[in-house]
């Protein structure tokens, strides 16, 4: 018995290695893990990555994927890679600096990859499932170590209420489960769902409860009003809209009121931009605006193909004053905190012209209803608003969120049109 069972064990996992089915699912439980992972731990996020790319290997259709290449969708992602790799053969930047900047751009191979798996994939909403709990947890313990700070993982330069990780990435997490919830809330109370509505509306209310008292950065604090308008005018009647804009006008009022740690993330701006008008001190608001008005400069002295792959942080240096003042204008960097700026200084108008081509044509795709929609179009326009602020398409952690949330989304999109053709034709 005991061999027949050992027989018996070896076929099912033989059975399953030659079953392309079998690996199909694999694919899908790395994606759940990596999605998971992602709010944790860059590292995991990375491993579950590489491991859901190798899985696709062995029944990977290459005739059909590189058929699938050719999509625009697919076509201006890679082409932002390849101008990064061709943008090291004019930088003055050390070969070590050219390489290191290409490799935020490769995130964007993956993309047209996911695009590909869960256009054929039925299972794309586990993705957003995990992603969404595993959020909710880490909520929960941002609560705890608000709380007890000795239970943080992130032991150098802690933060209050960050487990791991930083305040940033916390906040950019938080504000894209709290929004994308509003679709699925709006669709169970049309359909008199009350009791899941009202699930999903604490956990909703959790995260945005989390930031009023807890910690928020004030990127998302510019972009949360603006993605609720987003689902307001995409969803909601104008009599829905009128009344949403007050029932959000009067949160906020009340958040205001009951949140010190709110009023003070606000009131740095104005002090900040004070500070560094006056005196020239590198607050966080002072630096950012130091950064743009010299990469601005830096865009004008190269316009058509900028200064190559990896100049930045040396065109800074040159510019920059005497170290040891306390001044904004001393700091040097090799990030302009805004996508644009970053784009524009290594490759000109040719790179901002290929940027500009992956939102617009990810915007187009998620142009229809439906819960990947909805998602897919938060997904690009919260990277566009908050790269005004930072070079989010490059950062690991958004980045990521935005590799993700629009290739899984866009497959499940591309997907659900094939059937309605199928249906269609089977129709006709």
């Amino acid at each position: 018995m005991t061999a027949l069972a050992r027989e018996t064990t070896g076929e099912i996992v033989l059975r399953r290695l030659r079953s392309p089915i079998a690996w199909r699912e694999t694919v899908d439980i790395f994606a759940v893990l990596t999605a998971a992972s992602l709010p944790w731990s860059t590292s995991l996020a990375g491993i579950f990555n590489a491991l859901m790319l190798l899985c696709m290997v062995p029944f990977l259709d290459v005739r059909a994927f590189l058929q699938s290449l050719k999509r625009p969708i697919c076509i201006a992602p890679i082409a932002l890679v390849l101008l990064a790799l061709v943008g090291t053969l004019w930088s003055d930047a050390t070969w070590g600096a050219r390489f290191y900047a290409v490799n935020p751009t490769i995130k964007l191979l993956v993309l047209p990859v996911l695009l590909y798996h869960f256009e054929r994939s039925p299972r794309g909403h586990w993705i957003f499932i995990a992603f969404l709990a595993s959020c909710a947890l880490l909520s929960m313990m941002s609560w705890l170590v608000a709380f007890y700070p000795d239970l943080a993982l992130k032991t150098d330069a802690p933060e209050r209420g960050i487990f791991v990780k930083n305040y940033i990435d916390q906040s950019q997490e938080f504000t894209l489960c709290a929004v994308a919830l509003a679709y699925p809330i709006v669709r169970l109370l049309r359909e008199k769902r009350y009791w899941l509505a009202g699930l999903l509306t604490a956990v909703a209310l959790s995260f945005l409860v989390n930031m009023i008292f807890v910690v928020v950065s004030r990127t998302a604090l510019v972009t949360i009003p603006i993605m609720f308008g987003v689902f307001s005018l995409v969803h909601l009647k104008w009599r829905s809209i009128a009344i949403v804009a007050a029932a959000l006008l009067a949160g906020a009022f009340l958040a205001w009121q009951a949140s010190p740690h709110l009023r003070q993330t606000a009131e740095r701006f104005t002090d900040d931009y004070t500070r560094y008008v006056e005196r020239g001190e590198p607050t966080s608001l002072g630096l950012r605006l130091e950064f743009w008005r010299k990469s601005l400069g830096f865009f004008a002295e190269a316009p058509i193909k900028g200064h190559g792959t990896g100049s930045t942080r040396g065109l800074f240096e040159r510019v920059a004053t005497p170290k040891g003042q306390y001044l904004a204008s001393a700091e040097v960097i090799g990030n302009p905190h805004n996508q644009t700026l970053s784009v524009a200084v290594q490759w000109g108008v040719i790179g901002i012209v290929v940027l500009y081509a992956i939102w617009i044509l990810h915007l187009r795709l998620f142009r229809g209803s439906g819960l990947a929609n909805w998602i897919g179009l938060l997904v690009v326009v919260q990277n566009v608003f908050t790269s005004l602020f930072n070079s989010h398409l490059f950062d690991f952690h958004e980045g990521w969120m935005y590799v993700i949330g629009v290739g899984v989304a866009g497959g499940m999109v591309i997907r659900a049109h094939q059937v309605e053709s199928k249906m269609r034709e089977a129709g006709s």
